[in-house]
């Protein structure tokens, strides 16, 4: 274990629950590189440490189990994170899911409005 190692260890158990690698190079000083960074990360979502979403055209990751939904307006394009109360429907899968990403696309009030 390498002292950047430690380190991108211990400032990923203070991330929020969705960071990206940016976020990680910062929260670092920038003390390590960018490339050194992605590598980590990509190392950890090999392992199953962590889950990795698409979020805005931006790969993000989370170290728990947690899954990504997003509502996207398709007229201005804003997009919103949403919390889903019911995953009934995820019952059907023939077996054990980890985590998922969901994005639904419509009209927000905003623009349902104009």
């Amino acid at each position: 274990m390498t002292a950047q190692k430690k380190q991108l260890y211990e400032e990923i158990k203070n991330c929020p629950p969705f960071f990206d690698a940016y976020e990680l190079h910062q929260r670092t000083n920038k003390k390590i590189g960018l490339a050194t960074i992605y590598r980590f990360l990509s190392v950890l979502e090999s392992n199953g440490e962590l889950h990795s979403f698409t979020c805005e055209n931006k790969r993000i990751y989370s170290s728990g189990k947690t899954s990504h939904t997003h509502f996207r307006c398709e007229k201005c394009n804003r997009t919103e994170h949403i919390k889903m109360k019911n995953v009934d429907f995820l019952k059907s899968v023939d077996g054990d899911i980890c985590h998922f990403q969901i994005e639904i696309v419509g009209i927000c009030s905003n623009c349902k409005e104009k």
